[in-house]
């Protein structure tokens, strides 16, 4: 399955070299909406402390979304869910703190 999946993959990536657009138009290198002329292309990688904070942020938004089931029992629940709910806090701090040695979160 999983070579099925890098496969498909692989095709949809050597389809877009061929099909696509080779060099830019002048439409594309209009300035955006900010008002900003584009610079660069869009094949360019984002540095990997983009994907740091995407994945941070990603976490924390599904594990928020288990929080509202968890506030409605919690008259049920009692204690486990208060320590629950400061593991996972204290679980996103972790990483938190992970970036912030790393540097991530400096504007350069």
């Amino acid at each position: 399955m999983l070579l099925v999946a890098g496969g498909i993959g692989a095709l949809a990536l050597i389809v877009s070299a061929l099909l696509g657009p080779k060099k830019g138009t002048r439409t594309k290198l209009m300035p955006y909406e900010s008002g900003n002329d584009p610079t660069g292309t869009a094949r360019e990688r984002f540095p990997v402390h983009f994907y740091l904070v995407a994945m941070l942020f990603i976490v924390f938004d599904i594990e928020v979304a288990f929080f509202y089931p968890l506030a409605v029992a919690y008259g049920k629940l009692g204690a486990f869910a208060f320590w629950e709910a400061l593991t996972f806090v204290l679980l996103v701090l972790v990483g938190y703190v992970y970036i912030l040695k790393k540097g991530v979160l400096e504007w350069r």
